[in-house]
């Protein structure tokens, strides 16, 4: 009987023993991942795009085609360099859409369309994903960088939307130089414009030929925009514009519309649009991307798809966007022939793309 009792006295001694052991290894362990998450770098990236459209590689030359690329890339490692350095995602989308802005490549700042009276009238938009802020500008005539009059409403004005003429009023009132609208002047807009015309004199209903035609329609996908996520977990958005050819009666598309070219928010994602904006309006692309996000609890993937691939489509619209979600993934969506948009994650790893793949 003793001998029994002292067998079952050094088995569950033995046992005991095992469990705090595994219990000991179980906690090492876990300790050991949590310290690992903790120093774990914050991930961030940015993605751009400089418009969508026929854009097709038969019609492209190969100097013209690594023009755009090359400008692509500048201006995506602008961005990436702020947020590498810890800046905000707000800094990386306007610096980012400043290299565009600037470049006569993109129907943005420098290089914007022309209006039917011969003009170019600039819109452009922010959204703060942090505090769901947003700043708009749209037909100004004489801001060099309108996205950065945009931030200027969002940070230092009481409002969203200033528009023309009081929003010029409103720069110069902050500081901002107003240049000679010769500035935004570029041979090939021009002669675009006036291909455009030639074409509504020569065509049976000028305002069905305005409307409809193809060669308008397509005459858009130089629209840049941005969508950024910092180290602080922060998005934000960013969306500039010269608008359509051609347009008239100061016509305003979805790049200064917040929900429709432009929206970010932390709990979901960044998105900024380009393409067919009056469709872009009606289905609030943007904003619609996100809400499916929030309320579906899809993927930005799955969003982004069903918003580009289905409900623009079945309203008659084309166009696409570029998105980054909380967690830094993205996607680059589109139903045309193409669309100039870049990607560049933590890691530095760079994709570059104009047609579709």
């Amino acid at each position: 009987m003793n001998r029994i009792l002292t067998l079952l006295i050094v088995f569950f001694v033995l046992f005991s023993c095992d469990n705090v052991k595994k219990t000991t290894s179980e906690g090492s362990i876990s300790e050991h991942k949590t310290e690992k998450s903790d120093t774990e770098e914050p991930t961030f990236g940015l993605v751009i795009h400089g418009g969508a459209g026929t854009i097709l590689k038969k019609n492209m030359s190969d100097s013209l085609e690594n023009a755009y690329k090359q400008k692509l890339e500048e201006a995506i490692r602008v961005g990436h360099e702020i947020l590498k350095n810890g800046g905000t995602a707000m800094e990386a989308v306007t610096k980012t859409i400043n290299i565009m802005e600037d470049s006569p490549l993109f129907n943005a700042g420098k290089g914007a369309v022309f209006t039917h009276e011969e003009t170019n009238e600039l819109d452009a938009s922010v959204m703060d994903g942090a505090t769901l802020n947003a700043g708009a500008v749209t037909g100004v005539t004489r801001i060099k960088n309108p996205i950065d009059l945009a931030l200027e409403v969002m940070n230092n004005s009481p409002h969203v939307m200033l528009a023309g003429e009081g929003a010029e009023i409103f720069a110069q009132e902050k500081g901002f130089e107003l240049v000679d609208p010769y500035y935004f002047y570029t041979e090939n807009r021009f002669q675009s414009l006036q291909r455009v015309k030639q074409k509504e004199s020569n065509s049976i209903s000028s305002s069905s030929s305005s409307t409809f035609d193809p060669y308008i329609k397509d005459s858009k996908f130089g629209t840049v925009g941005c969508a950024a996520l910092d180290k602080n977990g922060n998005l934000a958005a960013g969306t500039s514009t010269g608008g359509m050819t051609n347009k008239r009666w100061n016509r305003i598309g979805d790049a200064p519309i917040i929900g429709a070219g432009t929206y970010a928010n932390n709990a979901t994602c960044a998105v900024s649009s380009t393409g067919w904006g009056e469709y872009f309006i009606r289905a609030m692309v943007a904003h619609d991307i996100s809400a499916m996000m929030e309320y579906k609890g899809v993927s930005l993937k799955e969003a982004a798809k069903e918003v580009i691939q289905e409900k623009v489509p079945n309203l008659g619209g084309n166009g696409g966007i570029v998105a980054i979600d909380k967690d830094g993934n993205v996607t680059m969506e589109f139903n045309t022939a193409g669309m100039y948009r870049a990607h560049m994650n933590a890691e530095g790893e760079l994709v570059i793309g104009i047609y579709k793949d």
